[in-house]
């Protein structure tokens, strides 16, 4: 077995990283190892990638089943439906920063566009739980991508109980964004755990999707809830990233997310 191999089967064997596609641990190892690391150094480098990218955000275990239950109990009363949807949303840190703004989030950002009728979620956590709230077109497509297997079972029950048509898929973004045309392609607060793995997958990734619009977030504040600046610096390297390309763009100011609109020309 080379030592990559092991590398991913002593990653998998822990339960917190058990879920993840096995792509993006093969991805992460892979750059360790061309680092010079021994196999020991390279496993613990990668699962410290992993926790930055996923793990940190998932702060216990989620039963899921358990959840889906009781979605499956509301079906058909909207507010029992979506005050479960919250509650789910609440065990990941980052739709549990968008609660206080979600009754305003979607709603001032859909104004300004036409009827959506798809969409992509890349690296969505568990933000297709938000789908009650967004006012997408009737029979809308939403496609959502993450890196977490159970995960992404769960949210492809929760869409097929909304009647929602669309998938809920485990992969590496990195490395097999989805195909297909959108009219709308979320990253939200996305790229700075992406660019832990690359440093330059904003301007990939924006050049890449297609997509008639294409919303980008940041957070304003660390995961503990410290000001670091980061309202400040994330829209600077953003616009820098961006600049050129001869884009649309808009900016959303809520009290706990940044949030940017762009249009592509010609679409």
């Amino acid at each position: 077995m080379s030592e990559l191999a092991q590398l991913v089967t002593t990653v998998q064997a822990g339960a917190k990283y058990r879920q993840v596609h096995p792509a993006l641990i093969q991805r992460i190892g892979a750059a360790e190892l061309s680092k010079g690391r021994s196999l020991k150094q390279a496993t613990k480098a990668t699962k410290n990638k992993l926790h930055q990218v996923g793990g940190a955000y998932l702060q216990s275990r989620v039963d899921y089943p358990a959840w889906l239950e009781k979605l499956e109990k509301a079906r058909g009363d909207r507010q029992t439906l979506q005050s479960i949807c919250r509650e789910v949303m609440a065990l990941h840190a980052s739709t549990r920063e968008r609660l206080p703004i979600l009754e305003t989030f979607y709603q001032r950002i859909f104004s300004e566009l036409l009827p959506i009728h798809s969409v992509l979620d890349l690296a969505c956590g568990l933000n297709p739980l938000a789908l009650p709230w967004m006012p997408l077109a009737e029979n809308a497509r939403y496609q959502a991508y993450d890196i977490y297997t159970n995960m992404m079972t769960f949210v492809g029950h929760f869409m097929d109980l909304l009647a929602v048509s669309g998938e809920a898929q485990a992969c590496d973004v990195l490395g097999e964004l989805p195909g297909g045309r959108y009219d709308l392609a979320l990253l939200l607060k996305t790229l700075p755990c992406l660019e832990q793995i690359e440093k330059d997958v904003g301007t990939r990734l924006l050049e890449t999707i297609d997509t008639a619009y294409l919303l980008v977030s940041f957070p304003v504040r660390s995961l503990g809830g410290r000001d670091k600046g980061m309202a400040e610096n994330y829209p600077t390297r953003f616009m820098e990233t961006v600049k050129g390309y001869g884009w649309g763009i808009k900016r959303f100011d809520f009290e706990v997310e940044l949030a940017f609109l762009i249009e592509k020309p010609g679409n």
